[in-house]
Formats: structure tokens, sequence, C-alpha cells
């Protein structure tokens, strides 16, 4: 009862607090900010701190504090303050769920939603490190929803402060740089290119860590392919769009289009631990096929290389199917 009574508290005060914020958030005026922060002198940064820490258990928009604290403490200095001061926010959020939800989530979830969530944990600090690099999804929310899963806070924490430096850095500088054409300082065109080149920098994170998430992969040729057992000791994966495959597949594929493998991944659960030969057209799509199956725990993914266009160029034979009642039926034939 005790436990109960104080989720039942913390929840009040979080959705209060929330309500309050967004209420008033249009008060939450960058210029205002500075004006006041600055008033506290010598513990202007750790009220700095505080009040980035509560915008972000609260939903309040970063940027306007990152900004601020650019403009307040300079380039360095305001990065360290903002940085700090978005995690811990991050953790507080993320301590938030867990003693509100995660026990709850964790008894109720299942199907899909467990499978989810069970990916994200198998990840760990690094599912928390590129979402910080590459902001998927928003900040604030992210925070909550981390804190629903078994993820360990230390690792969090910290994933979440090393990883959030290049965008901090980024967008700090640019609140520098905006007081700078303002005021007219000295530099004041270096430091404008500057924040241009950090902003072009953190644009760039995206491919560059996707580069980085990139797993060896393991191939089998076409001649390989054609010997295989496929069907008992190797399943064939064709992730070509409908129309491809039932222009013509290999025997005993079976087909999940790219766009749906993620939602239909269970399907493939009793090869966890065997040979899965993934094919395509060509290589690119089957690489990022085989790439979601080894972040998902599939221990023997295998690329074909050339694909179906070498399957066809070496003038093996191919199946050309009539239309499920399943494609009927998503096509509106039936």
């Amino acid at each position: 009862m005790p436990k109960l009574f104080s989720r039942l508290l913390l929840l009040a005060v979080v959705v209060v607090g929330i309500v309050f914020a967004l209420q008033y958030r249009e008060a939450l005026d960058a210029a205002a900010l500075e004006e006041w922060i600055a008033g506290f002198g010598l513990a202007g940064p750790l009220v700095f701190m505080l009040i980035y820490a509560l915008a972000a258990v609260l939903f309040l928009p970063g940027s306007v504090m990152t900004l601020a604290g650019g403009a307040l403490f300079g380039p360095w200095w305001g990065t360290l303050y903002n940085l700090t001061g978005a995690t811990i926010g991050a953790g507080l959020a993320f301590l938030v769920a867990r003693h509100l939800a995660a026990d709850w989530v964790a008894s109720k979830t299942g199907g899909r939603m467990k499978q989810l969530i069970d990916g994200v944990e198998q990840e760990g600090w690094r599912f928390v490190a590129f979402t910080r690099l590459v902001p998927l999804f928003p900040f604030n929310l992210l925070n909550y929803a981390l804190g629903l899963t078994r993820i360990r806070f230390w690792h969090y924490l910290l994933a979440t402060y090393i990883c959030m430096l290049p965008g901090a850095l980024a967008y700090t500088w640019l609140g520098y740089a905006g007081r700078e054409a303002l005021t007219g300082g000295e530099g004041m065109i270096q430091t404008i290119l500057m924040a241009i080149a950090l902003l072009a920098l953190v644009a760039f994170l995206p491919r560059l860590i996707k580069r980085l998430r990139m797993r060896p992969m393991t191939r089998v040729d076409i001649a390989t392919l054609q010997h295989s057992h496929i069907g008992s000791e190797t399943l064939l994966l064709d992730v070509r769009d409908e129309a491809e495959y039932q222009a013509g597949h290999i025997s005993g594929a079976i087909h999940i289009p790219l766009a749906e493998l993620p939602a239909r991944m269970a399907e493939l659960e009793e090869w966890r631990e065997r040979p899965i030969a993934v094919i395509c057209r060509t290589d690119r799509r089957s690489a990022e096929a085989v790439q979601q199956l080894l972040r998902q725990g599939y221990t023997r993914p295998l690329l074909v290389s050339e694909g179906m266009q070498g399957w066809e160029q070496a003038s093996l034979p191919v199946e050309k199917a009539d239309l499920t009642a399943e494609a009927q039926r998503r096509r509106g034939i039936t």
C-alpha cells in the first residue's frame, strides 16, 4: 500500500507539473531566461542546470534552454552546463517511468510489443547511444519510454551524456553565435561559420552511425545456394516486393517483404540459430534485412551474393505463383 501511494503521489506531481509547464511554455523566452539566470551571479550555472533538468522532465523544449546556455555561458562552459542539465533531466524522467510503470509493462506486454522491448534491451547502451547520436525520437518522450525497459540506469546515463555531446556542442555554439551576431562581437563571422560547420557535422551523423552499426555479414554464392537443402537445412527468405516475388521466385522460398520484416520477425523464430539465406533482386535490400536479423539475435543469417539477378543470369529455374488468398485480399481482388 505505501508503494502504491508513493507511485500515485509521484504520478500526480509529474502530471500537474507537465500540465502547468505546457500551459506556460510560451513564457519560456530565451532572452528573459538569460536575464533571470544572470541575476543569480555565481550560482547561475547551478540554477540553469536545475531548470534544464526540470524542463526535460516536464516536456518543455530543450532547444530554448540549449540556445540560452550558449548565449549565457559561451560555447565551452555552455556545452558543459547544457549537457549536464539535459542528462540529469533524462535520468530523472527515466527513474520516474521505471518507478511508476516498469513492473506493470513487464507483466502486461506480449507479442510484438514484447519483442520490440526485448530488442531494445538486447541492444542496451548501444540503443541509447544510437538514439542520442541520431535523434529519431523526441528527446523528452524517449527518456520516459526507455525507463519502461530493463536497460541498466548507469549504462543509460553514461551513454546519454557521452553521445549527446556532438548535438549539445553544435546547438550551444549556435546560441553563442546568435549572441555574437546581435552584439557584433569580435570574430563574429568565424563563430557563425563554426556553428554552421558543427550543425552540418551533426546532420551527417545518421549516415556515419548507420555504417558503424553494420555488423560483418556472411555471404553465400549462387552455386552454394543451388545445392542447399532449402526448407529443411536452410531457410531461403525472399525480401523483395510482392510483385517481384510473384513474377518469379526460387522454389521453397519464404516471402516477407523488407518493409514488413520488423513486424513479422516472429515468423522466423524457429530459425533463430539456423541458417537463413536472404535474397533480393541484388544485394542492397537483402543486406539491410541481414542486419535486422543480426540485431534481433539471429545467429546465422546469410547474404545471397548477386541475388535473384545472379540466379537468373545462371539460367536456374524459377517459379511463378498465382496470387495467394492473402495477396488477393490485400489487393482488393476478393
